[in-house]
């Protein structure tokens, strides 16, 4: 992983690498939403808008953001949103399908599926027999239907309905529906993805679809494989970064940085990765630039330490009480404030870091309000995770 002196790579140049990578800069915007997956790698998938908002940010014609959005995800089938590491849900590339359910999600997946037994169980429930013999049923309904919800799914696989009891005698307690508990265990273990939303492409309700068909890999070889694009894309990182990213432990990083022969870097914050080959400089964006990202883009939440492009103090106004990112804006590389819509449709902003900005930037930031304004008309966005600065602004 790199052996003799290592190259430094500062705060600005990895704002560089941000700007052309991402896809942020005006000249490196893409042209479809399958070039803007494959190169971030994956987009946050659980708020829906997010999707459809971080496409609109990268792509060279925002007018096509819903349709080619929509396009890509339910009828050519280009992307995917399922679920991902630390349990969550994000949007991929079909073909990296394999790839994220064997390096992050059999794991999770097995120790879901043990959870769902075990308060099955406890609450008297039929046992796990019964449980393969719906979940069977399950999926050939959903086979034949191709896409459905959970209610479709119970009308014809009555069993699904069953509750059950959950935690009793706790201030937690309550009931879980069969099909709620046994639906995500599915999309944990890569058997069912998200499919078609109900309503507009900011609805949380949606349909369940088969997962499309991917061999099955060796964990190791498929946690380098995502670790090896994600550094691409992200690279510098650090080992704080990698973990937190991919909800791997400590020693199946290292491992799959050794299987790539990451290359080692010095930056500001201690030892970086890089993949091999990539620690040369980085020309930056021949013009400067300015971007409204949505809540959860994973610009924004692709990094666990995030001093180098927000600054410490921002982040009480900027992210929940959970972690989650808000709106933001960004000026060349850096979080200098927030955006949100209110109830009328307008997109305002406020600067909460206004250090070596000018009123170029605040055109540009304006430009780019004018620019989201345009392609969402008439849809109205709340977060599904609000932030103390979202809120205001909202208002």
């Amino acid at each position: 992983m790199g052996d003799g002196a290592r190259r430094h790579i500062n705060a600005t140049e990895r704002r560089d690498r941000l700007a052309l990578r991402h896809r942020l800069a005006a000249a490196s915007r893409a042209e479809s939403p399958e070039e803007v997956a494959g190169s971030l790698v994956a987009l946050h998938g659980t708020d829906p808008a997010t999707v459809h908002l971080a496409v609109g940010a990268r792509l060279a014609d925002a007018a096509k953001t819903v349709g080619e959005t929509e396009r890509a995800l339910y009828d050519d089938g280009a992307l995917v949103r399922m679920h991902g590491m630390r349990n969550t849900v994000f949007v991929f590339p079909t073909e990296l399908t394999a790839v994220v359910h064997a390096s992050t999600g059999r794991a999770v997946a097995a120790r879901e599926r043990a959870r769902l037994l075990k308060n099955m169980a406890e609450a008297g429930a039929p046992d796990a027999a019964w449980l393969t013999e719906v979940e069977e049923s399950a999926l050939a309904v959903l086979a034949r239907r191709g896409q459905a919800t959970a209610a479709e799914l119970a009308r014809d696989e009555p069993r699904l309905k069953e509750q059950f009891a959950y935690a009793a005698g706790k201030s937690y307690e309550g009931v879980h529906t069969v099909s709620t508990r046994l639906l995500r265990v599915l999309g944990v273990e890569g058997k069912v993805v998200r499919g078609r939303p109900l309503g507009s492409w900011t609805s949380s309700q949606f349909r369940w679809a088969p997962a499309p068909e991917h061999p099955e890999l060796d964990p190791g070889e498929a946690q380098a494989e995502l670790l090896r694009r994600w550094l691409g894309t992200c690279g510098p990182a650090t080992e704080d970064d990698l973990k937190w990213w991919t909800g791997w432990r400590v020693t199946e990083v290292r491992r799959a940085l050794a299987a790539i022969d990451a290359e080692a870097v010095s930056l500001d914050e201690g030892t970086g990765y890089v993949v091999a080959g990539d620690a040369g400089p980085v020309a930056g964006p021949a013009e400067p630039w300015a971007a409204l990202l949505p809540a959860l883009d994973p610009t924004a939440m692709g990094w666990q330490q995030r001093d180098w492009y927000l600054a410490p103090e921002l982040r009480p106004m900027l992210f929940d009480r959970s972690g989650n990112v808000g709106p933001t804006v960004w000026w060349n590389g850096r979080v200098i404030g927030g955006w949100a819509q209110r109830p009328d449709g307008e997109i305002v902003w406020r600067l909460l870091d206004a250090e070596g900005v000018g009123r170029d930037a605040e055109t540009a930031i304006g430009t780019e309000a004018e620019r989201l304004a345009s392609w969402v008309g008439t849809t109205r966005i709340t977060p599904r995770f609000r932030t103390p600065l979202e809120r205001e602004l909202s208002a």
